[in-house]
């Protein structure tokens, strides 16, 4: 049955279109800048950053690193209303992974700009720049990537390519909810260098929405959905719940529809949320038994994100 599974995943890993590099991230919802550049600042000026270690004590498993800053120029200049923060804000996101013979980095320059149409809703629009470096290790192929005929001939030698593309978005904002759309990949990969062994990065629909509530001074809840579809993947749908306990603790749950189930623990301070995520495949994914490993770490630079948690 490992041979099995392993055969399936070398399949995955061998196509020119990059399937298995779609980004798993369980805790989604702490970094909604990276799916939609709209919601850059969203949360005020912030740093993040996270570690996943996928399907733990199988060689060639997923390894994912991924840091940002947001900066909100409202913040800058004095406000304190996370719901009315500045009219702009600076994003930078680096996501690096690491998936077989592949090693993949991803940098994204990010801008928004909130237009407020109401005295509690913002509509926010944003731009991203995408520049996506893929590294090829042939001396780590699989049989099915040695055979495969566009990958095959980079067998025992490395390649290298680079990528320049775009993202767009647009959200409507409140303090205790969101909604959101992006697309990721707008010139679909044209514009390109190196060694060209992928034909093209299909444009990737990305909608989020989240909601959270204070029922007591002292709890809180949370929930988030995400949705991302593309042509050459099953449609990915993701959702957690949250409760934080006295501005302090939150425990929580997630579910990626027909892939995982996950389990979060986190700790809110003054300006540090710290997370970490136990997730577990479901046996019907046929994917590697082996659990995943989630860590997340996020810095607020000027205002207290204290009970501030999506």
């Amino acid at each position: 049955m490992k041979k099995i599974i392993i055969f399936l995943l070398s399949i995955g890993l061998s196509t020119p279109l990059f399937a298995q590099s779609r980004k798993y991230i369980s805790q989604f919802s702490h970094l909604q800048s990276y799916y939609n550049p709209a919601l850059t600042g969203y949360e005020g000026s912030m740093i993040r950053g996270f570690v996943r270690n996928q399907w733990v004590g199988w060689e060639g498993a997923p390894m994912t690193y991924f840091i940002s800053g947001e900066v909100d120029f409202g913040e800058l200049s004095g406000a304190t209303d996370p719901g009315l923060l500045g009219k702009n804000a600076l994003g930078v996101n680096m996501f690096h992974d690491q998936y077989g013979s592949f090693n993949e980095t991803e940098l994204i320059l990010s801008y928004a700009s909130r237009i407020q149409i109401s005295q509690s809703h913002n509509l926010r629009l944003g731009a991203g720049i995408n520049y996506n470096v893929v590294q090829l290790d042939g001396t780590r192929f699989t049989m099915a990537e040695a055979m495969d005929p566009i990958l095959g001939k980079y067998a025992n030698s490395f390649a290298d390519m680079q990528i320049l593309d775009f993202n767009l978005g647009l959200a409507l904002t409140h303090y205790n909810y969101y909604v959101s759309t992006a697309v990721h990949n707008v010139n679909v990969g044209q514009i390109n260098s190196g060694d060209v062994f992928m034909e093209r990065k299909p444009r990737v629909l990305i909608m989020q929405a989240g909601y959270r509530s204070e029922l007591t001074e002292n709890l809180m809840i949370a929930t988030n959905a995400m949705y991302r579809g593309q042509n050459d993947l099953p449609d990915n749908i993701e959702l957690n719940f949250k409760v934080l306990m006295m501005k302090r603790i939150w425990l929580g749950a997630g579910h990626r529809v027909n892939y995982a189930n996950s389990f979060q623990l986190g700790l809110v301070l003054d300006k540090v949320r710290v997370g970490y995520i136990y997730e577990m495949p479901m046996l019907q994914a046929y994917l590697l038994p082996n659990t995943t490993h989630e860590f997340m770490l996020t810095y607020s630079l000027f205002g207290n994100g204290n009970g501030l948690m999506w």
